[in-house]
Formats: C-alpha cells, sequence, structure tokens
C-alpha cells in the first residue's frame, strides 16, 4: 500500500501542530512524532517540551538529525502514521551559511537544487512507505518581508516548499485561528472570466 501524504500548513501559533496532532489522533494505528528541530537554546527547549506534554505518551518521537527521508523510512516501519514538525525548521537546516548582507545568485540556486532534491526524496519515502505522513509546515511568507537576503532566500525556500507539499498531497489544510481549511474543497477549478466557461 502507497503511503499517504497530507500537508497542514498556516502562521505561527495558528494552530496548525494541534489540528496536525488531532487527525494523527483520529487514524488510530501506532504514531510516530518526526521532531525536525535542533535545540540550540532555551527558548527553543521550552517549545520542545510544550509540544511533547501535549503529545500522547505512546506516540513514540523520532529525532531528525539528518535527513528527513531517513527518518521518514525508518519511522514507516513501526508506525502508521507519521507526524512530522516541521518542514520549515527543516529547511532552515538546509540554507548555507549566508552573509547577512550578501547572497549571490550561485547560491541561492545551490541551495533550491538542494532542497528540491530533499523535497523529491521526501515525496518518495512516504509513497514508498505504508504510513500516513502529515507534514506540518509554516506560511512564512504572510509576514513582514525580511531585512536581509538570507531571510529572504528562507522566505522563498519555504514558499516553493510548501507549493511542492501541497501540489503532492492528498490532502491539503490552512489553519487559520485554530480553524483548519480544506485547500482542495476550496480550491478554484473554474475561472468565470474566460470566455466559453
Amino acid at each position: 500500500m502507497s503511503g499517504r501524504l497530507i500537508f497542514v500548513t498556516g502562521g505561527a501559533r495558528s494552530g496548525k501542530s494541534t489540528f496536525a496532532e488531532e487527525l494523527a489522533r483520529s487514524q488510530g494505528g501506532r504514531v510516530a512524532y518526526v521532531a525536525t528541530a535542533l535545540v540550540a537554546d532555551e527558548e527553543m527547549a521550552r517549545r520542545v517540551e510544550k509540544h511533547r506534554e501535549r503529545r500522547p505518551k505512546d506516540w513514540a518521537t523520532v529525532e531528525c538529525t539528518g535527513r528527513l527521508s531517513e527518518a521518514l523510512a525508518l519511522a514507516a516501519t513501526e508506525h502508521d502514521v507519521i507526524v512530522v514538525d516541521c518542514l520549515t525548521v527543516y529547511i532552515a537546516r538546509l540554507l548555507p551559511l549566508l552573509g547577512e548582507e550578501t547572497a549571490d545568485e550561485a547560491t541561492e540556486a545551490e541551495a533550491c537544487e538542494r532542497m528540491d532534491r530533499e523535497l523529491d526524496e521526501v515525496v518518495a519515502a512516504v509513497r514508498s512507505g505504508g504510513a500516513e505522513v502529515i507534514v506540518v509546515s509554516n506560511e512564512v511568507g504572510s509576514g513582514l518581508v525580511p531585512a536581509y537576503p538570507s531571510g529572504r532566500l528562507f522566505r522563498d525556500m519555504v514558499g516553493r516548499a510548501n507549493q511542492r507539499m501541497a501540489t503532492e498531497a492528498d490532502f491539503a489544510y490552512l489553519v487559520v485561528a485554530g480553524v483548519p481549511l480544506d485547500l482542495r474543497a476550496l480550491q478554484a477549478t473554474r475561472f468565470p472570466w474566460r470566455h466559453g466557461d
């Protein structure tokens, strides 16, 4: 059986992780939580701990310190449902060390190519495993324009990744103020201003 991909996105504190966890609970079966964050300071440690406290005790946690596709393949061997939280943090780890003032086009192109290859592997890992995979990501493009080239590159990469995941996903949701919106149901399929429609 081919794995199923569910994509959940939204702004900061929109309720997207809570919704993804509710989806996982509703599926039943063995659940694995793939955590992509690397704890680098006290604030991140507190955030991670809050997420842990909210999750059921019987969920397995897989710390993704390497490639996401490998973590997914490992988790799929023993679990029916996998929650990946979050893709945005994982993409941040793919960025080269860019200076705040400059980021040349070759470096940007290389970063985007690397991300595209990673996403190819992630989608392949989802489809080749038998688990339902719920991928959480942030809508970072809806906020302020970053002041530095590296921040703008990150925003663009996340936007590009979110488009790819939404296209590949069997189901895609946008969470706004705690309310999940089914993007497939809301998707425009007709363009009434076109002649002949």
